[in-house]
Parts: C-alpha cells; structure tokens; sequence
C-alpha cells in the first residue's frame, strides 16, 4: 500500500515538472487552473483581437503572441486535449501528435472559426450528430465593407442546463438504473406464434426510452428537460471588402443539446443602399452633377470616399459631355485577400442645364460660337432659319 502511494505521489510530482517544463497555456490566457470553458472562450476573443497582425503591422513579437493564445485555447478549449494537458503537460501533447492523432491547426483558421468566416471544421464534424442551423440576416453599411469592423452581438439559443449538465435530474444520485430492462436499454419479448411456438426478440424499453437510466427526482431549474433558453454573445469580424451574399459560420455556436453537438451560427450578409456610391464587386460607381460651365470650361472638385477622406475630381481643357465616365484607378472597393489592392472608382457626370439665359449670355454665347442667334427679337421672336437647298431649280 505504502509503494503504490509513493508511487503516486512521485507520477504526481512528475507530471507537475512536465507541465512546468512545457509551455503554461492556463498562463498564457492570464487564468487560473479552474477556469470553465466560458471563461476560456471569453479570454481568447479578448487576447486574439489585441494580438492579430493586422493590428499591429511589423511586430513579430505580437504576432508570436497571437499564436501562442491560438494554442493555448485550442488545447484548453477541448476536453480530451485538455485532459492529456492537465496530466503529462506539453509533452504529452506532443506524444499525441507523434502517435498519429493530429497536431495543432493554424491559428488564422482558430481564429476564423471563433470570429466567424467558418474555415475548416473539426475531423469529426461530419460524423457526429449535430443540432440545427441558426442562420440570420446581417445587414451591413458600405463604409463597414469598405473599412471593416468588428460587431458584437447577442444570439439567442437554446443551452444545456448548468445546473444539471443535462441529465435532467435533481442530482446524480437521482439518475438510477431502469428496472424495466435492468439498464440494458431494450427488453426481451416473446410473442405467441401458435400454441407451443413463441417468437423471441428485442425490443427498446418503454420505460427509459432505450437509456438504461430513468430519474427519480427531476431538476428543479430545467424541469427534466435537460435544456433551457440562453444567449451567447459573438463578435463578428467584418474584412474589408467582403462580399454582398457572404456567409459568416461560427462553428458550434448553434442550439445545445444534451444528445446531440451544437449547430452553427450562420450570418447572411446584406448591404444597405447607399446615398453615394453603387458597389459592382470591386468597383464603385457614382454619379456627380455639374454645370454648364463646368462641363465646357473645366472644373477642379472634391466628393467624400467611403472612408470620410476627400477625393478630387479634375477636368482641364476637355469638355465633359453628359454621361461621360472617368476612371479613378484604385479607388474602388478593397480587394479581399489581397495585400492592400482596391478596385476602380467610376464616375458618370451628368451635366445640369439652366432653365433659361439672359440677354447677355445669349449675346456672348452667339459670339462665341461664332453663330447668329437662332431667335431675332427685330422679328417679333419668330425664329429664323435658313433652308440648305439641295436641288437647283430647273
């Protein structure tokens, strides 16, 4: 008796030297050793944004640090992992993943996953029975598509009851074994075929429903449903440049069951009509009055990007007919996945005319032309025209 407690306390004392040997991922996220899967989850939404790259351009060590907090919630945030983690440490992780049963997945994909954007799923995903979908509508700004932005918000679901984790009983000692089958989950029935012959066969008994287990005592917070409405808050990560239409997955953040793995969250993303701008893929599209002098004389302006940032509009010598589109090259929408390309910017002018001229305007727009002017007032405003002949008279 004495060897076997020896014995434990010296794995005990080994597995400690383990962990503290290996990387402390409990540390990493700044919890302690009895932190819950909320907690861990709500820490590394909070460490994966302040790290991300694209928050802190040029700095590696930020960026080794958003790989580490990647790690570290892969590793705490599953239960098998977590497990081998809290006994052997690092290193017994390793020896998993020598042994043929996967390493760690790429911290952007972890990252897309919590944040949304769906990215691989687990191995066993498919596998698995999963509960239904929530999908959702987004509807997003053009400005948010152009600049990106994050957007907490709160999704309401169904949750597995933590008072009970499920089982549906008052306590465990509440769930007892059925003593309509003897927990074996069916029975044996023998059905009459004629007199001396009877047909034997299982059957899932009825009074546990097939689970071997019926509860005494219900739990007082679900009632024995095992499940109960709850929310979850999500942050969803809006890149610059998405498209209208895109899906946003959150992987198994969908209805709990105590049976079945949780679906997923699904956003639609829906842009809202914008004042200004019309969005073809990467392009952007606007139309921009100007005058009558503008359009003959040039112009030099300025209109507002989606960004808040002025963009000039110029026209030298050029007249600028009605309809006349000019290309502003990079201006357009971002190009996703790409490192800091845009589309093209495409402005249609529509020229406004005025309602009527002056006796001087008339006068100096004769001249300028060069041309009669087509009303003589010396003839009471009857216009003057005069006919091409197009055959001599014979």
């Amino acid at each position: 008796m004495r060897v076997l407690l020896l014995l434990s306390v010296l794995l005990g004392l080994l597995a400690t030297m383990v962990i503290a040997a290996g990387a402390d991922y409990y540390k990493v996220l700044g919890l302690g050793r009895s932190a819950t899967v909320k907690e861990i989850k709500k820490q590394y939404k909070v460490l994966s944004k302040k790290y991300h790259p694209d928050k802190n351009p040029g700095n590696q060590e930020a960026a080794d640090k958003f790989v580490e907090v990647a790690a570290a919630y892969e590793v705490l945030s599953d239960k098998e992992k977590k497990g081998i983690y809290d006994r052997y440490g690092e290193e017994g992780l390793k020896q998993q993943q020598q042994q043929g049963h996967g390493g760690f997945h790429d911290p952007f994909d972890i990252f897309s996953q919590f944040f949304g954007g769906g990215g691989s799923r687990h191995a066993h995903a498919e596998q698995e029975r999963r509960g239904p979908e929530i999908r959702m509508e987004l509807e997003v700004t053009l400005e948010e598509l152009y600049s990106g932005k994050s957007i907490e918000i709160e999704v309401s679901k169904q949750i597995v009851c933590p008072h009970c984790s499920g089982s549906g009983a008052r306590s465990s000692d509440d769930v007892v074994t059925c003593s309509g089958c003897q927990g074996q989950g069916a029975k044996i029935v023998k059905h009459m075929l004629a007199p001396g012959m009877f047909q034997q066969f299982r059957q899932t008994c009825d009074q546990c429903g097939g689970k071997g287990k019926t509860i005494k005592a219900h739990c007082p917070v679900c009632h024995g449903t095992k499940v109960q409405r709850g929310s979850e808050q999500l942050t969803i990560v809006i890149e610059p440049g998405l498209a209208d239409g895109s899906t946003i997955v959150f992987d198994r953040e969908g209805d709990e069951g105590p049976e079945v793995a949780a679906g997923d969250v699904v956003f639609e993303v829906r842009t809202r009509p914008h004042a200004t701008f019309e969005r073809r893929q990467d392009a952007l599209y606007t139309y921009v009055a100007i005058t009558l002098e503008e359009a003959l004389l040039g112009f030099d302006i300025e209109i507002k990007h989606l960004d808040g940032r002025a963009v000039k509009l110029t026209r030298g010598q050029d007249v600028t007919p009605f309809g006349f589109v000019q290309t502003l090259q990079g201006q357009g929408m971002p190009i996703k996945g790409s490192r800091g390309d845009f589309g093209d910017m495409f402005v249609e002018y529509k020229v406004v005319f005025p309602e009527k001229l002056s006796k001087d305007q008339r006068r100096l727009l004769a001249l300028a032309f060069d041309v009669k002017a087509p009303f003589d007032e010396t003839l009471g405003g009857a216009p003057v025209h005069q006919q091409q002949v197009l055959h001599d008279e014979m």
